[in-house]
């Protein structure tokens, strides 16, 4: 089982699909990480400072029979480290608790409501992929007003602006904006979340894993909802990190490379878009900025 690769405007390759470890603790994330890695097949593990699990990503990764180099590992500044020294000694904390010197990509979290602070952010980013400590820099929840101040601002462009993105919000403002200016598209997320995982104010909690629509195409296939959503996003050709801890959903989340989703199957799925969120809006929220 081999997890094709996008190349990004970096030059660095990353797996399409990876794992993702938000709300988990930092034991379930090392045991969650450990079993992608050895026994999984996963090459690609997406934490974030806000998570408070880098250590056990750390640990995860150390104890691993996978060489490090052959691991993409993600990780994010939190909001309020924004700023060029505040981002710089936060990027020094987490690779601290990851226990490496370096990663393969580092995402700015939020974009926050300081467009100036968020520019001198970037310039932190950029000193940090110029080192070689990030082998790609890139952004999460950029709309494309965000992305464009980083295109006039000239230098270095995201390589990834990591978003949530899923069949009921397909995201095609900023996807077709992302494939203008060579910047790939990653999903957070992508199943739609869990029951009870809205949090924006307008959310609503996940109903994709049990719509008839993505139920119906799952029995067509002999598969399950979480597979077909997965294997929808990677026709999307976009980057797809599901979040699990539990070793059975791992290794089916990563059973998804012999089958295919038809224009049949794509054409319905298409139908569930609706605008519905889990999250807040990005322009919306400004939890933790810095005073």
């Amino acid at each position: 089982m081999t997890t094709p690769d996008i190349t990004l405007n970096s030059g660095t390759t990353i797996p399409q699909l990876g794992l993702g470890v938000w709300q988990a603790s930092g034991d379930e994330t090392e045991h969650a990480v450990r079993y992608a890695l050895d026994e999984a097949g996963y090459r690609h593990i997406d934490t974030a400072a806000a998570y408070g699990n880098e250590d056990g990503v750390g640990r995860a990764v150390a104890a691993s029979a996978v060489p490090r180099e052959d691991i993409f590992l993600t990780t994010k500044l939190w909001n309020a480290d924004h700023g060029y020294e505040g981002a710089l000694q936060a990027f020094d904390t987490s690779l601290g608790k990851l226990g490496t010197d370096y990663v393969d990509l580092y995402l700015v979290h939020w974009p926050l409501q300081d467009r100036d602070r968020l520019l001198r952010t970037w310039d932190a980013l950029e000193a940090i992929a110029e080192s070689g400590r990030a082998k790609a820099i890139g952004v999460c929840n950029f709309e494309p007003h965000h992305l464009q101040l980083l295109v006039d601002r000239g230098g270095l462009l995201p390589a990834v602006d990591q978003v949530e993105l899923h069949p009921h919000l397909p995201q095609t403002e900023i996807r077709a904006f992302a494939q203008q200016h060579g910047i790939a598209v990653e999903s957070w997320s992508p199943l739609g979340g869990t029951s009870n995982s809205g949090w924006g104010p307008n959310s609503k909690p996940n109903t994709l894993l049990t719509d008839p629509i993505i139920t119906r195409i799952a029995d067509r296939h002999s598969r399950s909802a979480a597979q077909v959503l997965i294997r929808w996003h990677l026709r999307s050709g976009l980057i797809v990190i599901p979040k699990s801890v539990h070793d059975h959903r791992i290794a089916q989340n990563i059973d998804v490379f012999d089958f295919e989703l038809d224009d049949l199957d794509v054409s319905e799925i298409d139908t569930l878009a609706n605008g519905t969120r889990l999250g807040m809006h990005p322009d919306e929220m400004n939890i933790g900025a810095p005073r």
